[in-house]
Order: structure tokens, then sequence, then C-alpha cells
């Protein structure tokens, strides 16, 4: 069984999210997802941070200085053609002076209000993150699992111990 480490950004402003309807994808293509995001390089297997760092600087020219409130908030979790798929979601308020119409060359952004994220086409694994964090995670500060259970997903808090 092969794992597939990927990454994605959602960023906030102005009671708005930033989406990306992503094209060309090698894994998702035309639908919506997270503003920035990828696969791992070598170097940061360990390191989610890291290359969703540098995916938000390659995709958006955007670096954590343009950002507050940056948390990995999601790991989700799923069994997919032989291929246990780890996505690290995080999420960060845009600082207000760098909102604008983004442009991608992974697709096309679009500012969203927060009432009508859910009407938007989006992988499986990000649909339920987004509707679990538009439900609870954006009112807590907690990590969350989100485990693919074959009728849904499980979501639990992960604690540190």
């Amino acid at each position: 069984m092969k794992l597939r480490n990927m990454t994605g950004i959602y960023l906030s402003c102005n009671g708005q999210m930033l989406l990306l309807y992503r094209q060309g994808g090698r894994v998702v293509s035309n639908q919506w997802i997270a503003s920035a995001g990828g696969h791992f390089e070598k170097e940061e297997l360990n390191d989610p941070k890291a290359c969703v760092l540098r995916e938000l600087q390659e995709e958006l020219h955007l670096s954590e200085d343009d950002l507050t409130d940056m948390k990995m908030r999601y790991i989700g979790l799923r069994n997919v053609n032989g291929e246990i798929r780890q996505n690290y979601y995080f999420f960060a308020n845009l600082k207000p002076e760098h909102y604008e119409l983004f442009t991608s060359s992974e697709g096309k952004c679009k500012w969203v209000d927060y009432a009508e994220i859910m009407q938007y086409d989006m992988p499986l694994t990000a649909r339920y993150v987004m509707a679990h964090y538009l439900q609870t995670g954006r009112y807590t500060d907690c990590l969350y699992c989100a485990a693919a259970d074959g009728q849904g997903f499980q979501f639990i808090s992960l604690a540190e111990t």
C-alpha cells in the first residue's frame, strides 16, 4: 500500500473564504478546493507546514507574513485505490491589505461567502472537512482527525497527551 501526503490551506478575509477551482491536477481536477496546496516534496515529509507554505508561495505568491492565525486544523485519512491519502488542512486569515482576487496557475480563485461554500463541488474529504469546519471547527482551536469509514467521515479531536 502506498501513501499520498498532501496539504491545503483555506484563507479567510472579510467574512469570505478563498476557494480554487483546480484544473489539470494530478489527483483533483475540475473541483473547488483549498486556495493553495499540493503534494509533499521528499524533504517535507515530516513537515506539513513547510509544504503548505511552499505551495502558498508557488500558487498565490503569499508568505506566512501575509497571514494571521495560521493553524493545521484537520488531518484527513482515506483509503483510495490501494493508496492511503493523508491530507493536512490548514486554515488562516489573510491580512486585509492583501485581499484581492488572486490568479493561480492551478486554476481560478474566487472569494466565497461562508453561507455559500457548501454549494460548490469539492473532493469527498474536503467536503466533509469543510462541513465540519463550518459547523464546529471554526469555533474551536482543536486539531481534528477525519477518517473515512465507508459511510462518511468520523471526526475526533486529537488532544495532546
